[in-house]
């Protein structure tokens, strides 16, 4: 399975032009790092790339099948695309319990009116386990864990569908020194498991030492990319 951003433009009303001729394609198993300064564009194209923005022309490519966002995405296809947001404070509400927190996706998928965590205990019990969390601090509310157990939890979410693509946003850029290495190891795992991931970062560091491909996003153009070219020192993937 393969995500592909074809000649994708799009931009703000201040920015019309933020992005100009995109052209990315990620296959399952592969680690892509995206690195550029902040107002670049990158979260305009990971968001493009997440389905959450309809760009103003190109195409985005799923399964090499079209996805025309100006209708509503299929279920088959939006659940298999999971988000990792740069910051868990912004992304939560700090009143919810961690654990309908990770439940939302599950209960969505099930196509059910109210998120009810206790349906979901063994899945629930597994995903915490698989981003090594305590699934006791699943009766906690948001603001009352560290923002790094809150990003492994936001993770967890975005594993919970069993995703084909993980589009991650900064996802370390708040998290001290341990938890930042916990988590680029946790991707490196999913990756290995099978899923693309596309990660945005200023960690230059971190992206190599993780990443299949490191692309440098110079403001408003991204050149067209040939096919994968593994990194010195990066992992073998599956």
């Amino acid at each position: 399975m393969s995500l592909e951003l074809v000649d994708v433009c799009s931009g703000y009303p201040s920015a019309p032009h933020l992005l100009r001729g995109v052209n990315l394609r990620i296959e399952r198993g592969e680690v892509v790092g995206i690195r550029g300064d902040s107002g670049a564009g990158k979260s305009t194209m990971l968001n493009i790339a997440a389905l959450l923005k309809s760009p103003a022309s190109g195409r985005v490519m799923v399964a090499g099948q079209p996805v025309d966002q100006r209708r509503p995405v299929p279920l088959e296809i939006r659940t298999k695309i999971g988000i990792v947001p740069q910051s868990p404070r912004a992304a939560t509400d700090p009143r919810q319990r961690l654990g309908a927190l990770l439940a939302a996706p599950l209960a969505f998928a099930d196509g059910a009116i109210k998120v009810r965590p206790e349906r979901y205990r063994d899945q629930l019990h597994r995903l915490c386990l698989r981003v090594e969390l305590d699934p006791g601090l699943l009766q906690r509310r948001a603001a009352e864990v560290s923002d790094g157990q809150l990003q492994r939890v936001l993770l967890a979410r975005a594993l919970s569908l069993d995703p084909w693509v993980l589009v991650c946003d900064e996802p370390t850029a708040q998290l001290d020194e341990q938890t930042k290495a916990t988590i680029l190891r946790l991707l490196t795992a999913q990756a290995a498991a099978g899923s693309a991931v596309l990660l945005a970062s200023h960690d230059a560091v971190g992206l190599h030492a993780i990443c299949d491909r490191v692309l440098d996003f110079p403001g408003s153009f991204m050149p067209p990319l040939a096919t994968a070219r593994k990194a010195p020192g990066a992992p073998d993937l599956v």
